[in-house]
């Protein structure tokens, strides 16, 4: 799992952990990450998806993460702050990110982020199909300092996408408009979301044309290949 851990380098594809409870992870294995980003001066990364009643992760889950990364004097890091970064040296932190569409369940977890002073990344997907209050919402997000960021128009695994129309077709389809939707609405767009973590060389050659960071994941379950890069 060194690869959900960001030790100040100029890697272009960042992983991140899920905290879903379908990946298993309890919290004496997230106790375990926060604590050697703490002690070796690390960024650890996690991303979850829906947090709100009967969603993917529950809240107290996510306060969980959040307390215990203010305990050991973790900084908020999002992904913005990857791409602007202008040194290598990094301080201990927690990247913590939400992927899709739940926006209505990270607006009520609001008062929580606040109450630890997080700073987060929300990747979007069909952002062009939002209703207004969930466009609402993440304007809330972003003017509570948090980031908005690019996961594609209709989260689409992208080698599959690939094979099938070619990899342009889906810079076309998937990626550029994704961005532009969201460069429209007056966000600055510095990263990207692979859907499923789904990814290849290729594809980040591609996407590196657009943005200084991308994101995928790396699976903490034996029967599943990671797409995190070795």
């Amino acid at each position: 799992m060194d690869g959900v851990f960001y030790n100040g380098d100029d890697r272009l594809v960042h992983c991140a952990v899920d905290l879903d409870t379908s990946a298993r992870n309890g919290n004496a294995s997230i106790d375990t990450g926060l604590d050697r980003a703490r002690d070796r001066s690390e960024v650890v990364e996690l991303y979850a998806h829906d947090p709100g009643a009967g969603g993917t992760v529950s809240p107290d889950e996510i306060e969980h993460v959040l307390a215990g990364a203010q305990a050991r004097g973790l900084s908020f890091v999002t992904y913005r702050d990857f791409a602007i970064k202008d040194d290598t040296d990094t301080e201990p932190g927690l990247a913590l990110s939400f992927d899709d569409t739940f926006v209505e369940a990270w607006v009520a977890l609001r008062p929580m982020f606040q109450q630890y002073h997080a700073r987060l990344t929300f990747f979007i997907s069909h952002y062009r199909q939002l209703s207004a209050t969930a466009h609402d919402g993440l304007k809330l997000l972003a003017a509570d300092g948090h980031d908005i960021e690019a996961h594609t128009v209709m989260h689409l695994r992208a080698p599959d996408y690939v094979e099938d129309h070619g990899l342009d077709a889906y810079l076309r389809d998937e990626m550029d408009p994704s961005i532009q939707a969201l460069v429209d609405d007056g966000y600055e767009v510095h990263a990207f979301a692979y859907p499923y973590g789904a990814r290849t060389d290729e594809l980040d050659a591609a996407i590196a044309k657009r943005v200084p960071v991308i994101r995928s994941v790396s699976f903490s379950y034996p029967e599943a290949e990671s797409p995190c890069p070795r």
